[in-house]
Parts: structure tokens; C-alpha cells; sequence
């Protein structure tokens, strides 16, 4: 016992030799908060002191509450916590404080390449930058109208875009005869709506399905769409490339369906089977108040089975839904696909109130009532949610694909001069 109580008497004298009284930290107890006291329901955990027996009166929340700045050494809070109760408030006070200080200021960086801004920058403001520039110069927007004689494909893009846009409109005269092969006209309008233009350009495919013999129609129309690729890719190799490469490829392709009510015709399958990989093809069902409701939706399922049994995909593609929330709108769209739609550009008078429809003898037929047929939900789906994507799958995925297969081919395409390129005027 004697040389126990000995070398205690000597520990202590040795370290008041090592560090004197007046260096020595005295414990520092810091204001307490007026909201710390007893545990409340935003803080359940109740007031704990750090000293050894919790007489120091620091309160300090348990190592699970402790909020870390991200990116800080973790190993801040067990040290924080852990080191102040081996060594009492005093030293946790000064100790903490340099040690938190050190490692949270000057921002929080993310490991995760992620991080917390500490004021306002102006990122945001690219959207509005966007906004302006295309403003400025607008943009292009191509859509083909394919089907029989007759179903009103240029009425339906008249009260699509709410102008006279179509071919009808440009001079085509209804005493024209239907030409021998497929032909292949197009119209281009630019079109301004709250400051921004755009230039539509709407492609005809008179005399399709219309002859006695309409083995191969398809190939003009193919054809076609190939051409504007390649047109496009000469420009794209040259150079000297224009800062703004004409943009002539068909962005979207309306495959109007003859309103039978029983099936697809095979030409209708054969087409949509060879250019579903080359274009953006969305069927319509054309002149749907010549069926009943009952009769459409019977119709619209047949369809719908008909296109996957045969393996055609329409747009949207399933392939092509970037997240669940593109998933969940776009499967919603293709469930109501084909659209059944009614055109017209005259408009009547119905509750006091102007709108366009068609007239019978059984009353008017509302164009964009969504209880008389689905024009509505096409037009807000081709313009209104998913125009920016069509352009954009247009040349991400189609393009892409017939670019890849050309350089493929070829080797790499020679750089050509501008004068093959001049747009041909159709």
C-alpha cells in the first residue's frame, strides 16, 4: 500500500513539473441555449453533460444526432464524442472547436462529385439563355402524312397547326388526277406562336395504296427519308460546314388506317414492318366518327394486337424511355394508341361558343371534345409533350443508325463542295 500511495504522489508531482498551473486550460462551461432544457417532440433525446457523471452541464446529443457536413472525416463525431468524455468539457470545448473548424469550414464537397453551393451562382439561368437563342433563330419541324386517298390527312394537319398548311392549300387542285407510282411533294410555312417561329414542313405521299398494283409503294417514301439522311450526312463530313446544317429529315411519320372496324390491311402492316426502323411512325385511325364508340375501341385493340403480333414498334418505343417517369407517361400514350381522330377547318357554333367540328344530321362533331374523338390527346402528345423528342430520336437513333451503316459501307465519306448540297425545291 505504502509504494502504491508512493508512486501516485510521485505521478502527480511529476506532471505539475511537465505543465505548470498557469498553462494548465480550465474547464470553460458555455452559455446554455434557452431552447435546451428538457426533451421535446422535435428533440427526444434529453440533455446529457460531457463531463464524467454529467455534472459539466454541456448538453450533447447522441452520436446518431449529430449532424456531419458532407464529405467531412467521419471520424470527427466519435472523436468529438468520445474524446470529451475521456477528457471532460474543458478539453472537448477547445479541442472541438479547432477540429470541427478545420474540417466543415469553406463548404461542404461531396465524395460523390456532388456539392453544396454556398450562394447563388446563375446556373439556373441557361434554361432562359436556351429560351432566347431559340427564339432568335426557331426551328424546324418535318412531318410526313402517309395513307389512302380520301381519309383527310390535309385536314387533319390543317387543324393540327391551325393554318393552311397542307398541299391542298398550295395550289393542288381537287380535279387532280391520281398519279401512276407513289410521288413524294412537300410544302414548307414558317409558323410564329408567342415570339417563336417554325418552319413546318409537311411531306405528301399522293397515289399511295391507290393503284391496282401496289407491290413496292413503299420504296419511294423510303427512299425519300433515306435521302434527307444522306443529305444530311454530306453536310455533317464537309469542311467547311454551315453553322446551321439545314435540317430536312423527317421528324415524324402519321400512318392514317383506313376506319373499317374489322383489321389492318396487309400494305398497312408491310409499311409500318420496313419503315418503323427508319422513322418515327405514329398511326392514326382516320375519320373516327364514322364508327361508333363501342365499334373504336374494339377497332383500336384489334389494331394494337395486330402491330405486336407482327413486331412493329410505333412511337414511342419502349426501348426508348430514358427513367420510370418517362416509362409511366409514355405507357399511357401507347395504351391509347392508335389514336382515332376527326379533322376539320370550319367551325360552328355550339353553346355559344366557337369550335371546330363537323356537322351531320345528327349534330356537330366536336374536333378537340375529347368525348367525341382523340384529336386533343394527339395534338398534345405530337406538339405540346413530345415534339423536342421526336427531333431528338430523329437523329439519335434513326439518323444514327443510317450514319453508322454508311461510314460502314463506304469507309469514311469524301468531303464534298457546297454546290452538291444546294436543297432541291420539291
Amino acid at each position: 500500500m505504502q509504494k502504491g500511495k508512493q508512486k501516485k504522489v510521485d505521478w502527480i508531482k511529476y506532471m505539475s513539473d511537465i505543465v505548470p498551473p498557469e498553462v494548465r486550460p480550465k474547464p470553460v462551461v458555455p452559455a446554455k441555449p434557452p431552447n435546451v432544457g428538457a426533451p421535446s417532440p422535435s428533440n427526444p433525446f434529453p440533455p446529457q453533460g460531457l463531463g464524467i457523471g454529467g455534472g459539466g452541464g454541456v448538453s450533447a446529443p447522441p452520436p446518431s444526432a449529430i449532424p456531419v457536413p458532407i464529405g467531412t472525416h467521419s471520424h470527427s463525431v466519435g472523436h468529438n464524442v468520445g474524446h470529451g468524455v475521456g477528457h471532460g468539457a474543458g478539453h472537448v470545448g477547445g479541442h472541438t472547436a479547432a477540429h470541427n473548424g478545420g474540417h466543415a469550414h469553406g463548404g461542404s464537397h461531396s465524395s460523390s462529385g456532388g456539392s453544396t453551393l454556398l450562394g447563388y451562382i446563375g446556373i439556373d439561368t441557361i434554361i432562359e439563355q436556351m429560351r432566347k437563342k431559340t427564339m432568335k433563330t426557331g426551328f424546324d419541324f418535318n412531318i410526313m402524312v402517309v395513307g389512302h386517298s380520301g381519309l383527310g390527312k390535309s385536314t387533319l394537319v390543317n387543324t393540327l397547326f391551325k393554318s393552311q398548311v397542307s398541299r391542298r392549300n398550295a395550289g393542288w387542285a381537287r380535279d387532280e388526277k391520281i398519279p401512276k407510282t407513289v410521288e413524294i411533294k412537300a410544302v414548307s410555312h414558317v409558323l410564329e406562336e408567342g415570339g417563336v417561329k417554325m418552319k413546318l414542313t409537311v411531306v405528301d405521299t399522293p397515289g399511295f395504296g391507290d393503284l391496282i398494283n401496289n407491290d413496292n409503294c413503299w420504296e419511294p417514301i423510303s427512299k425519300y427519308i433515306n435521302e434527307q439522311y444522306e443529305k444530311f450526312l454530306k453536310e455533317e463530313v464537309n469542311i467547311t460546314r454551315k453553322k446551321r446544317i439545314p435540317d430536312t429529315r423527317v421528324h415524324c411519320c402519321l400512318f392514317f388506317i383506313n376506319p373499317t372496324g374489322h383489321s389492318l390491311h396487309s400494305l398497312d402492316l408491310e409499311f409500318m414492318k420496313r419503315l418503323s426502323h427508319s422513322v418515327n411512325i405514329i398511326p392514326v385511325i382516320a375519320k373516327a366518327d364514322t364508327m361508333t364508340i363501342e365499334e373504336r375501341q374494339e377497332f383500336k385493340q384489334r389494331v394494337r394486337k395486330e402491330l405486336e403480333m407482327a413486331g412493329i414498334e410505333f412511337y414511342p418505343q419502349k426501348e426508348f424511355d430514358e427513367d420510370m417517369e418517362d416509362k409511366s407517361d409514355n405507357d399511357k400514350i401507347r395504351e391509347a394508341m392508335p389514336f382515332a381522330v376527326v379533322g376539320s377547318d370550319k367551325e360552328y357554333q355550339v353553346n355559344n361558343k366557337r369550335v371546330l367540328g363537323r356537322k351531320t344530321a345528327w349534330g356537330i362533331v366536336e374536333v378537340e371534345n375529347p368525348n367525341h374523338c382523340e384529336f386533343a390527346l394527339l395534338r398534345d402528345f405530337l406538339i405540346r409533350s413530345h415534339l423536342q423528342d421526336l427531333k431528338e430520336v430523329t437523329h439519335n437513333i434513326h439518323y444514327e443508325t443510317y450514319r453508322a451503316k454508311r461510314l460502314n459501307e463506304n469507309g469514311g465519306l469524301h468531303p464534298i463542295s457546297s454546290n452538291d448540297t444546294q436543297e432541291s425545291n420539291l
